[in-house]
């Protein structure tokens, strides 16, 4: 069955993309909203949902605590520990995943039309229910240590958390993900089921569904899902915050090759010039061959195999952050060529070539962001968070196209600063124009 399911998800995607997409909202009687695009061409139902919160809840003293929590809500639920839920949704074919980011706790889960009774019962145990047994979370726990070992031995993992860090010192974002050593060995049963209580709740619930299933069908089923969490979570004290004050750091490492995540301050989502802050990515730094950073650093001066800059809107912070690796020798000199095509795209903008290409580009890759139907389940997720009407799939292309010349030129003057920039390089940086700060990761 699990081969089956398999194929059927990919089978699914093209038959949804043949079809207009019609996005229709389904309340439960119990009051739970959701997102349903129908498809009933496939035997096949994917959801997606996420609860306002993530990593940034962790309690101080805490960290990791949300990212344990993801690697442990399908280890044992109820009356069923780790072994027979596993068998649960082994024998039936069911795919369920949960994870933690820094603003959101989500998860997903797909099964075939057939066992979607069961399949909604045991997400909603997962959820409402979670064991969290000594011997799994252990299992688990070590599992999140070797996690951490790997990434203490990765360059651009150590660039980007110490680049967290120092970017926001004393907030939430600085913390990492995964927590530290110390966070997660201290982290107890009594504090992930403390998490799960405050923070998976119905008021920050955000659902998407997606297949072989009608609206009077799905409401009862999110009423047996989500019907059990608290209606109300703990209240999320987390501010908004900016970007520290510009400064180059360097993590001292023997590697052949400096890393160095870069970044300074961006726009929401909600900011009415983001998508003219779209455009002038993909025209500045989007890491296509087409774009001026790779063009500049990579074709003209051989210093990189890739650099490139993307947008981050974060709930309480906007970034423009970016990546470039290169020989220890020429890191300096990579660093300025960046900040200089970054000045000189704030000065001198773009052309209407570039514009037009762009454009292109961003309204002819917009259909890859449904490729999957647990894809196309995780966007109508992402369409409600941002507080989008449904028609928002139909709109977005054309947001796109009204992006003018000028619109682009005012938002990278806005945008792009190198005088703001905050670096972070992992290694043995050379050439570099000032003597940087030196940090420990």
């Amino acid at each position: 069955m699990a081969r089956i399911l398999a194929a059927l998800l990919l089978v699914f995607a093209f038959a949804l993309r043949a079809e207009a997409v019609e996005i229709k909202e389904v309340v439960s009687p119990g009051g739970i909203k959701a997102w349903l695009v129908e498809q009933h061409s496939i035997p096949l139902i994917a959801v997606s949902y996420e609860f306002a919160g993530g990593v940034s809840a962790d309690p101080p003293g805490k960290g990791g605590l949300a990212y344990l929590a993801s690697g442990l809500m399908n280890e044992g639920a109820g009356d069923l520990d780790a072994l027979a839920f596993q068998k649960a949704l082994d024998e039936r074919a069911i795919r369920m995943s949960f994870d933690a980011d820094r603003d959101q706790f989500s998860g997903a889960m797909a099964t075939l039309t057939e066992e979607k009774a069961e399949a909604f019962r045991l997400l909603g145990l997962a959820l409402s229910q979670p064991r969290f047994d000594a011997d799994a979370v252990e299992r688990v726990r070590d599992q999140v240590r070797s996690i951490q070992r790997s990434e203490d031995d990765q360059p651009r993992s150590i660039a980007a958390k110490a680049w967290m860090k120092a970017a926001f010192p004393g907030h939430p974002y600085a913390s990492n993900t995964t927590g530290t050593p110390e966070t997660l060995s201290g982290l107890t049963a009594a504090d992930l089921h403390a998490y799960v209580k405050d923070n998976l709740s119905r008021d920050r619930l955000i659902v998407g569904v997606v297949g072989d299933i009608t609206p009077a069908e799905l409401g009862p089923l999110l009423d047996k899902t989500f019907g059990a969490l608290p209606a109300k979570g703990a209240a999320l004290n987390v501010p908004d915050v900016t970007l520290a004050q510009a400064k180059t750091q360097v993590i001292e490492r023997k590697v052949p090759q400096s890393v160095a995540v870069f970044g300074m301050p961006g726009i929401k989502r909600d900011d009415p010039d983001w998508y003219a802050a779209m455009v002038v990515n993909q025209i500045f730094g989007s890491g296509g061959f087409s774009s001026r950073l790779m063009e500049e650093v990579r074709r003209k001066r051989g210093l990189t195999y890739g650099v490139y800059t993307y947008l981050q809107p974060y709930t309480h912070a906007g970034l423009v952050l970016g990546s470039v690796a290169t020989v220890n020798a020429r890191m300096g000199e990579s660093k300025q060529v960046i900040e200089s095509e970054i000045a000189r795209m704030a000065d001198s903008g773009a052309t209407e070539a570039e514009l037009a290409d762009a454009k292109t580009f961003l309204t002819g890759s917009y259909a890859l962001n449904f490729d999957t139907s647990g894809a196309i389940a995780g966007q109508l997720v992402g369409i409600q968070r941002y507080g989008f009407d449904r028609d928002y799939i139909d709109k977005r292309n054309a947001y796109i196209e009204a992006v003018t010349l000028a619109d682009v030129n005012r938002v990278a003057k806005r945008l792009l600063d190198p005088s703001r920039l905050f670096w972070v390089i992992v290694g043995e940086p050379g050439g570099l124009d000032s003597k940087p700060e030196t940090a420990k990761p």
